[in-house]
């Protein structure tokens, strides 16, 4: 059984969805339109309480590491992968030529690629800390302004944003 609320941001209405073992999805609206959950699922703003509050944090730059039980559905390389955008620190970005490297796959760059696309949880699993080899700004989920947005949070907290 899944359960869902939305929530406001800076970034526009965020779906949160959640499942019995935690915290599923957070799904963007295209355009700011306050998104649809599917069909069976049941609104309970109760069972995001924690969520909310510590994404409001992170939105006000109070919060650099979330503290919630996540529930991400994927296959094994793509939950290697979101393991390892875990472990990428508020305010750095990391290439996906070196985000391949960490998971001791250096050929697989267009598949981290591909899985990082895929993040169930983005803010929370933090996909928008991966940049191309060139420094640019590519593929988000919630499209490139509010990956923008999220890298400008965090430079704006920590005074720069780290290119490792």
């Amino acid at each position: 059984m899944r359960t869902y609320t939305v929530m406001d941001s800076p970034v526009g209405p965020l779906l949160l969805v959640g499942s019995p073992a935690g915290l599923a999805e957070i799904r963007f609206t295209p355009e700011g339109r306050i998104p649809a959950p599917e069909p069976g699922w049941t609104h309970d703003p109760e069972a995001f309480k924690d969520v909310v509050a510590q994404l409001r944090d992170y939105f006000a730059g109070e919060r650099q590491e979330f503290s919630l039980t996540l529930d991400p559905h994927g296959t094994p390389f793509q939950r290697e992968v979101w393991a390892a955008l875990q472990t990428i620190p508020y305010g750095v970005t990391i290439t996906y030529g070196e985000l391949a490297r960490r998971i001791g796959k250096p050929n697989a760059v267009r598949a981290v690629g591909a899985a990082n696309g895929q993040n169930p949880l983005p803010i929370v699993i933090p996909c928008h800390r991966v940049i191309g080899s060139d420094g640019s700004l590519t593929g988000y989920g919630g499209g490139l302004p509010i990956k923008r947005a999220l890298l400008d949070l965090e430079r704006q907290t920590t005074g720069q944003l780290a290119l490792l």
